[in-house]
């Protein structure tokens, strides 16, 4: 059968692509032809044709990638992927590769994370599935419908994220397109939740029905995650992107972790502005790269966030290197440029300059309460109180999610709203409710009580799921909760992150504790463990922390962590000084000496 020729752009693109691969090397065994695979480990870096950038919603994004080019620099494999075929163009292809039971291979296990599929092997030979729930709210039909789609194609469990998200495993190959078509029946998407994208947009949990709160979130996360579900030019940015909204209530969303974060502040007047409500608008957090998002004093007005956002987002996409992934988050453009030439630059983009005032004009926040994602506590609404259910590090079964709705619906308004403690809150609780609901939860073997140390227990994935972690978190964390729960009462909230891996997706690096995954030398062997910061922080006394040990096996963790906690206890100066004002009181040699004298020195070398 003759086939059509390719015309002049479609030659001189062609050429262009495949010289970038005769640059690279040889290509990969098992490659489809024209694709490059892309292995655990090897992420070759390539050229491509300038000449190619075709108009459309894509367009920007090979603009980008030419500019790099011309400049003489070449294409890392997910770049040259998403232009030789668009993850969203293939949608027929992963339907025939799920009728022949077929799991993705080389660079297309990047392109099916742009539809919220993410193929975890060698951790596990199956799909994980991750979705989309604007400022984590869901209804009691979508959690329990999210149980049937995870006990029907997956393990039958799911997990609550860091990013206030629900994301389950164990998907077979045959049954990844059924889990997003599910997904899209129960009016959810998973669309854009990994890969180079903007990931879930978080709020506060408590929106609508904080005590404290100066704005509702709710519609701000919705508005932005619709605008980027309808806006294809804002997927396939330089790397992921994270935004947060921070309403100005009890419970920490954040935000300072966060790519942008929009930090709710109440002006009065004399400041420049109208009295009244706005965002103060950080930029640049990351905190697995040492950095927290800073505060230039640029405010907006709650109508204004979606336009900043996105002129933000486009400065990114315009910018953010293509060349190399370590350097292709928003912070390096920001410690290129310097932040105020990037706002000049996302001020330019809007076609007016954005308001500044000092921190000191604006009025000061309600304190955070750090365990206020635990318990009953009383809404804004009288008569009506929510309920944080503490959920071990972060997993659910599939009939305790159908439990947890069906409280929801009996006993609330149907409302589940999930927190990046990787727990989650029923809502709306009536007084005459609250018993019934606080039984039903313990009959669903969860609790609305858990102990300090606990309540602020987060832990990753952790290598039984993820192959870039480098140790079980999710089980070395409840056993460093037991072994602290059996050997020091603690009469203070303190929050220890356990992540597995440099992308920090547990945020160890603001925990009060935090320990990042290693592997340690162990004779001949090597062994699971960690090296362990101390001294993070988060909302107004935001930090990152200190590293005081490397190389801790995980086995003898529980008692380091023990020790740490103890020696807070013991020479804190009152019960007034929280363990982050603590750290900060001693160098870390102080800390190790004091540890020494208590006789639990750590069994790794002190940093």
């Amino acid at each position: 059968m003759s086939q059509t020729p390719f015309n002049e752009e479609q030659q001189n693109y062609l050429q262009g692509f495949m010289n970038g691969l005769k640059a690279a090397g040889e290509m990969q065994a098992g490659a489809q032809p024209g694709i490059p695979a892309m292995q655990s480990g090897a992420r070759p870096a390539l050229a491509v044709s300038g000449t190619s950038a075709l108009p459309g919603p894509d367009a920007v994004h090979h603009a980008a990638q030419d500019r790099f080019v011309a400049a003489g620099k070449k294409l890392v494999a997910e770049e040259i992927a998403k232009r030789e075929a668009h993850p969203f163009d293939i949608y027929d292809r992963m339907k025939a590769e799920a009728k022949t039971q077929h799991f993705p291979k080389g660079v297309d296990v990047f392109r099916w994370k742009f539809h919220g599929l993410f193929y975890v092997a060698p951790a596990q030979d199956s799909f994980m599935c991750r979705l989309r729930i604007p400022n984590g709210t869901l209804t009691w039909t979508q959690f329990a419908g999210i149980a049937d789609l995870a006990e029907r194609y997956g393990g039958g469990y799911a997990h609550v994220t860091t990013r206030a998200n629900i994301q389950f495993r164990e998907i077979a190959a045959d049954n990844g397109l059924d889990v997003l078509e599910g997904l899209c029946d129960l009016g959810l998407t998973a669309r854009g939740s990994g890969a180079d994208n903007i990931r879930n947009i978080t709020g506060s949990p408590t929106a609508g029905i904080d005590r404290d709160e100066l704005i509702d979130t709710r519609p701000l996360a919705r508005e932005l995650h619709f605008h980027i579900l309808n806006k294809r030019e804002l997927y396939g940015l330089p790397r992921k992107f994270n935004v947060a909204f921070d309403g100005g209530g009890c419970i920490a969303v954040l935000a300072e972790t966060n790519d942008i974060g929009f930090q709710a502040v109440r002006v009065g007047e004399g400041a420049g502005l109208p009295a009244g409500v706005y965002f103060r608008v950080v930029l640049g957090g990351i905190t697995g790269h040492g950095d927290i998002a800073k505060d230039c004093g640029i405010v907006v007005a709650p109508g204004d966030c979606l336009a900043v956002a996105d002129a933000i987002i486009h400065v990114f996409i315009e910018n953010g290197d293509r060349t190399n992934r370590a350097k292709a988050r928003l912070k390096y453009v920001l410690d290129d440029w310097g932040h105020e030439k990037y706002w000049a630059a996302v001020e330019q983009r809007l076609g007016r300059p954005l308001a500044r005032i000092a921190a000191s004009a604006c009025e000061a926040r309600a304190p955070l309460v750090r365990d206020a994602h635990i318990g009953v506590h009383g809404q804004a609404q009288p008569g009506l109180s929510y309920i944080g259910v503490a959920v071990p590090v972060g997993r659910l079964e599939c009939a305790q999610i159908r439990d947890l709705a069906a409280i929801a619906r009996d006993c609330g308004s149907g409302t589940i709203r999930l927190t990046v403690w990787q727990n989650l809150i029923l809502s709306d609780i009536p007084d005459d409710k609250i018993e019934e609901a606080k039984k039903r939860i313990k009959a669903a073997g969860l609790d609305w009580k858990a102990s300090l140390i606990r309540a602020g227990l987060v832990a990753c994935t952790g290598n039984t799921g993820c192959k870039f972690a480098a140790s079980d978190t999710k089980r070395h964390a409840l056993a460093i909760a037991d072994h602290v729960e059996a050997h020091l009462a603690l009469d203070t909230p303190v929050n220890v992150h356990l992540t597995g891996c440099h992308h920090s997706c547990a945020q160890h690096a603001i925990g009060d504790i935090g320990l990042l995954a290693c592997k340690v030398e162990d004779g001949d062997g090597e062994v699971e463990g960690y090296h362990i910061l101390v001294g993070g922080g988060y909302g107004e006394r935001a930090k990152i922390g200190r590293e005081l040990y490397r190389d801790v096996k995980a086995g003898d963790a529980p008692v380091v962590v023990e020790g740490i906690l103890r020696v807070y206890m013991t020479h804190r100066k009152s019960r007034d000084e929280d363990f982050a004002a603590f750290v900060a009181r001693h160098d870390g040699a102080a800390l190790t000496r004091l540890l020494s004298i208590e006789g639990l020195e750590a069994s790794g070398e002190a940093a």
